[in-house]
């Protein structure tokens, strides 16, 4: 099921990556219970976490992982992705 990932989207991915990881190990779960509560294999949270590995999963594996973590889905994307905004030059929207 592996899909190619926009450029544009691969930042993304590895960003939310990076916030799963941080939430679960404040929740102090580890990858194992992380897997067991969203119905995925370890493997496949080590992958989707890895920071120098773009992963990219279904809708249905964010909403279980959010889940799992005890956090709205929409908050999880809030953490993990910093607006296109920021990163834009202001003289760019001239």
């Amino acid at each position: 099921m592996s899909k190619e990932i926009s450029f544009k989207n691969r930042d993304r991915f590895i960003q939310l990556g990076i916030a799963i990881a941080a939430l679960r190990k404040m929740r102090g779960m580890f990858q194992e219970q992380l897997a067991e509560k969203s119905g995925v294999s370890r493997s496949h949270i080590s992958a989707i976490e890895a920071p120098g590995m773009v992963m990219s999963f279904s809708l249905d594996v964010f909403f279980n992982i959010a889940d799992a973590l005890e956090i709205d889905p929409s908050d999880l994307i809030t953490a993990s992705v910093f607006p296109d905004k920021i990163f834009k030059n202001k003289d760019s929207d001239k």
